[in-house]
């Protein structure tokens, strides 16, 4: 190696597509400062998500009970027609409690996140 190559280094320079792509990735690991009203979107977008998780999935499960039952019904026939009857009414029931559970679970995670919600909005109200 002579003595030019000692000193020399190489240099690369990213097109502008290049180098807005490494900003976006670049800005998702930068640390963030939190703002106050986002936390209040985010508490108020998790406690209507949750809610409605859990009565997508009652709702769900009582769809797949309600269509076994039909199942057993009309497919199967026969000595499978009371036993699809009992079993397609219990789907109902399960399909009917849907509705109460999304109220349940949002009045309970509403009083859950209650305390810092309030003050946050006291602190945005300022």
């Amino acid at each position: 190696m002579n003595e030019s190559q000692k000193g020399a280094s190489f240099q690369y320079t990213y097109s502008a597509r290049e180098q807005e792509e490494l900003k976006n990735i670049r800005s998702k690991y930068i640390p963030k400062e939190e703002n106050k009203m986002d936390r209040l979107r985010q508490l108020d977008a998790g406690v209507n998500r949750k809610a409605t998780v859990y009565a997508l999935t009652v709702g769900i499960v009582g769809a797949l009970i309600l269509g076994t039952g039909m199942s057993c019904c009309m497919v199967w026939g026969g000595g499978w027609l009371v036993p699809g009857i009992v079993v397609g009414i219990l789907g109902m029931a399960i399909l009917g409690l849907a509705y109460p559970v999304h109220g349940q679970v949002l009045k309970k995670e509403r009083e859950r996140i209650a305390p810092e919600v309030l003050r946050l909005t006291e602190e945005l109200i300022k």
